[in-house]
């Protein structure tokens, strides 16, 4: 994520509703390293995703994005593959804490399914604003409050408590 909540020039992958946690980290290579179980991030949803994802893309999503379980490993394989942030009119409750704790932006925003795959945007998460670059379409999203933007721009919590407290591994 670029810095004070701001991502530019971003390509989209455009998902539909409801992707749960099994689709993101699915449960067969749960016991394998993360870059083993990243391989399979989205297999069934978007085969070609991870042959041709690149650093600072991000999803945009339907509703209820990663439901299902709480494995953290969902957004940990979304970071893997260096997704920027995710926009969804909604987010599984857990799902939308792990992405936070491990440095993936998420935002609520109902326009989200609206924007298309493989168009452009730029974001501003403290305005709340996501523009389509490819059609020049502005859609509103929940800002994301400092102390959240803070621990995104830090990388996630345990980047953030170790800056935080001045003491690597302090978690």
């Amino acid at each position: 994520m670029s810095a004070k909540g701001k991502i530019e020039n971003a390509k989209v992958w455009a998902l539909g509703d409801y992707v749960d946690t099994d689709v993101l980290a699915p449960g067969l290579y749960m016991k394998s390293p993360l870059e083993v179980m990243a391989a399979h991030c989205l297999e069934t949803v978007a085969p070609e995703f991870v042959d041709t994802v690149k650093m600072g893309d991000v999803i945009c999503a339907g509703k209820n994005f990663g439901m299902g379980s709480s494995r953290e490993q969902a957004a940990q394989s979304l970071v893997f593959h260096g997704i920027a942030a995710v926009l969804a009119p909604s987010f599984g409750g857990i799902f939308y804490r792990n992405a936070i704790n491990h440095g993936l932006m998420a935002l609520v925003c109902a326009d989200a399914p609206q924007i298309l795959p493989n168009h452009r945007i730029s974001i501003d998460a403290i305005a709340g604003k996501v523009r389509d670059l490819d059609d020049e379409r502005e859609f509103d999203c929940a800002p994301i409050p400092p102390h959240l933007l803070q621990m995104l721009d830090d990388g996630g919590l345990v980047p953030h408590l170790e800056k935080r407290f001045g003491v690597e591994g302090a978690v």
